[in-house]
């Protein structure tokens, strides 16, 4: 079959009806004319819908366990517990950092740590047992109360997978959560690929999770995960899942496309890092597919060019904190936020910040927990934002 003109794909994204089809022959856009009229498109888009504002939230990152059952072969953050680095958080170290990053204008407290490590390591069920309880999830259900409770900042929990119940409990406590796709590809998780060894990121599995906080009305975070062996068809075929979970219930806040970088102690530390180039026309896709749904991308996996890009259609870069390292990324440093907003300002862009859940939610009852609305909209001006 004859693939679809690239104007053609390009004036059906234009006018809001790019299929499948379409999207894969904009994606393949050369390195020329075609691809600078496709980050033309998104940006042009991005300007219609979010208009020169584009956004971030200051956060403390809180790693509140790096102990996990997945074994990812990307990943540097996830420890066993005879290794150099575990660590689990107790209670009194969480509200430490929480306090501290309420003292520097924190309004975020991300919460990161490894999926059910319970279910395989004896240590961490003992460790849980000291502080009464026995799932990661009802501790981390624990620690966001308190949070919420006693610094004032708005949890926004990133667990891994989560059952309704879960969610449900969450939910009180976290105006946003948060949950990466990564990839729908199921070829990733055979021998010797990404996600060999993982559980956890079984494609209809994270589906799950994100459908169920579709149900339950939760603002979501999802997001994908580049260069990790997909093909450029299965980047789409994850875009365009989190698409139709977004019109079918109205609670995808965010999508991050995260570019996969190398570390030397992680098994594809020789594994080839997306380009630049690769890494904006995926950002630029992801903007026509995923239209009025904000686009992420964080500034420090990009190093110095990451204001290059704002021409790729993105409106948001994420938390930033003052006072905690990418715990995830720990060698690359986020940009201080004076720094962050003269760059964008460069590229004809205000920086303003939000609070973890986005603009569109806050003011949306059916979105955010009875309880908690209040607390949230009192952090928030009559648009949305901080």
């Amino acid at each position: 079959m004859q693939a679809i003109p690239f104007a053609e794909a390009l004036a059906a994204a234009r006018e809001g009806h790019l299929t499948r089809e379409a999207a894969s022959r904009l994606i393949r856009a050369g390195d020329g004319e075609e691809y600078d009229l496709l980050l033309s498109a998104a940006v042009q888009l991005r300007d219609e819908l979010k208009g020169r504002r584009v956004t971030y939230s200051k956060k403390v990152f809180i790693p509140l366990t790096n102990l996990c059952r997945d074994y990812c072969g990307y990943c540097t953050f996830r420890k066993d517990p005879d290794q150099s680095g575990a660590h689990t958080m107790t209670p009194d170290e969480v509200i430490a950092v929480a306090e501290a990053g309420a003292r520097l204008g924190c309004k975020e407290a991300l919460f990161s740590l490894g999926d059910r490590p319970e279910a395989i390591f004896p240590e961490m069920r003992e460790r849980l047992a000291q502080f009464g309880h026995r799932t990661t999830l009802g501790y981390l259900t624990q620690m966001c109360e308190r949070v919420l409770k006693e610094t004032g900042l708005l949890p926004h929990a990133n667990p891994g997978l989560m059952g309704r119940k879960d969610l449900e409990r969450l939910r009180q406590f976290n105006p946003s959560m948060g949950l990466m796709l990564e990839t729908t590809s199921e070829r990733l998780t055979a021998p010797g690929m990404a996600h060999d060894g993982a559980p956890d990121k079984h494609p209809a599995r994270r589906l799950k999770t994100i459908e169920e906080a579709g149900r339950l009305r939760i603002p979501f975070t999802t997001g994908i995960l580049i260069g990790i062996g997909e093909t450029l068809d299965e980047r789409l075929d994850a875009l365009f899942a989190i698409r139709q979970l977004h019109d079918r219930y109205g609670h995808i806040q965010e999508v991050i496309v995260q570019n996969f970088r190398a570390k030397p102690d992680i098994p594809m530390r020789l594994h080839k890092e997306p380009s630049v180039s690769d890494h904006a026309r995926t950002l630029a896709i992801a903007r026509l597919i995923l239209r009025e749904i904000n686009v992420q991308a964080p500034p420090n996996l990009s190093d110095e060019k990451y204001p290059s890009l704002l021409k790729a259609g993105l409106n948001d870069w994420g938390g930033i904190s003052p006072l905690t390292i990418d715990f995830i990324n720990p060698e690359k440093p986020w940009p201080h936020i004076a720094e962050l907003a003269a760059r964008t300002a460069d590229e004809g862009y205000e920086l303003t910040e939000r609070l973890n859940v986005y603009p569109e939610y806050v003011h949306r009852d059916e979105f955010i927990d009875a309880h908690l609305a209040p607390r949230v909209r009192a952090m928030a001006d009559e648009r949305g934002y901080a």
